[in-house]
């Protein structure tokens, strides 16, 4: 019953009728959820008289009910006894279906051949899921201004891209249970099939922001993909999804706008402020270099004439760093400053998104890492299917870095002590110290 100072809306009740077991259902009664209620013979017939008109003692009463459940007792004229069950939820008979190889891939795989495409396709299930996370990312990064309370939202999502990395890393030691001779026994049926014909894989590295030109010798993934699509080796709505993902921002390019927004010295945006903090780190730079260059000659470790010129082309690189052509980069002197000033607490969950993303690239290096190990081990150095240099090129492949500029901080980052207050501090602090 729901009043409201007089009115009331009355939940029409109905007689006992018995019912062969319980059943679940989430049901809306009258604005109110209830997951997961026991179905018994009060609330069966509840369901079955929801739609019959009010009474006229009350003809206000409502009943909303809506659940795949309830649909299954009543709409479609089944039973209590039918239910979703674990097989049909997860349509394992589909599923279960998809390892016996292309259609006329005869004789039929061996238990060998068999644990290579289960593996293989258990690596496509997780790249599914983690493009899923980071196109949620990204939805919620590409505004003008991100609501500061998605950002722990955001970092759910990729720790939990993070995480399934590191479970693929080690999924690669399922694949060493496989030896080199019963690997070889169908490599052959494989034909010139190559991983980097994953397009699942593809489009996860440009969500992510890897550039072609980024990419060993300068492989194009989208022109690839378009000629295995005009060969009709790729369907029409796989390419689809890869020109809208082409066509999307990547989550290097929403990380720079966002960086970019970074209040410095409690003001946003404003150039000069952002200059002078950029001047003021590199002062402490050479300060802090000063002090090391004693350190070094101090305790015998060398020489200031050979300490020197490393100290200063560390500052030089720092100042090309965040002044480009002598300009001075907003998003980078925004993540300077949350690096330096992270114990403000404001800038808490801003700096745990900025490890949270080289997290996700440090596991994704230690997929690449384990993939390249699995093969040489199973097939040394080889050419690969593809035609690619095999284990040479997946080693080449652990060069690549997507967020440079958050790993490159790290090189012109100073003690705490070395490091000037910053102004305005209170702009940092907790709401109620305001």
């Amino acid at each position: 019953m729901r009043c409201n100072n007089t009115d009331c809306d009355v939940v029409r009740v109905v007689g006992f009728e018995p019912i062969p077991q319980q059943s679940s259902v989430y049901a809306h009664v009258d604005g109110f959820s209830v997951l997961l209620i026991s179905v018994t013979q009060i609330e069966y017939f509840l369901l079955k008289k929801i739609h019959e008109k009010p009474t006229s003692e009350h003809p206000n009463s409502s009943v909303k009910v809506s659940s795949p459940a309830f649909s299954a007792l009543n709409m479609s004229g089944k039973t209590p006894n039918s239910r979703m069950t674990y097989g049909n939820y997860l349509q394992l008979d589909e599923l279960l279906s998809l390892q016996s190889g292309p259609e006329g891939h005869t004789p039929a795989p061996s238990n060998h051949e068999m644990h290579f495409i289960v593996t293989h396709q258990a690596f496509e299930l997780w790249f599914k899921q983690i493009n899923r996370e980071l196109e949620d990312v990204l939805t919620l990064m590409d505004v003008s201004e991100v609501d500061e309370k998605q950002i722990p939202v955001i970092v759910s999502h990729l720790e939990r891209c993070s995480e399934i990395f590191r479970l693929l890393a080690s999924q690669w030691k399922v694949m060493e249970t496989l030896a080199p001779q019963d690997f070889l026994a169908f490599r052959d049926r494989l034909g010139t099939s190559s991983g980097f014909e994953s397009w699942q894989m593809r489009m996860l590295e440009m969500l992510l922001g890897l550039e072609s030109e980024q990419r060993i010798g300068g492989m194009d993934p989208m022109e690839h993909n378009r000629k295995l699509h005009s060969e009709g080796k790729l369907s029409d709505s796989v390419m689809e999804d890869m020109n809208r993902v082409d066509n999307m921002p990547s989550l290097n390019d929403v990380l720079q706008r966002w960086l970019s927004r970074t209040p410095v010295n409690g003001v946003s945006g404003d150039v000069n402020v952002l200059r002078d903090f950029v001047e003021g780190h590199l002062s402490s730079m050479e300060e802090h270099g000063e002090s090391v260059i004693a350190h070094m000659v101090k305790i015998g470790h060398g020489s200031e004439e050979t300490i020197r010129p490393r100290i200063q082309s560390g500052i030089e690189g720092a100042r090309n760093f965040l002044l480009p052509d002598g300009e001075v980069s907003a998003a980078r002197a925004g993540l300077l400053f949350i690096e330096s000033y992270r114990e403000l607490p404001l800038l808490s969950w801003p700096r745990r998104m900025i490890d949270t993303v080289v997290d996700l690239e440090e596991s994704m290096l230690l997929f690449r890492s384990h993939h390249a190990r699995m093969v040489e081990r199973m097939i040394g150095r080889r050419m690969g299917t593809g035609g690619s240099s095999g284990v040479d090129y997946l080693d080449m492949t652990l060069k690549y870095r997507i967020f440079t500029d958050l790993w490159a901080v790290r090189t012109m980052l100073v003690k705490r002590d070395a490091l000037p207050n910053p102004e305005n501090p209170e702009f940092y602090g907790y709401a109620a110290e305001n």
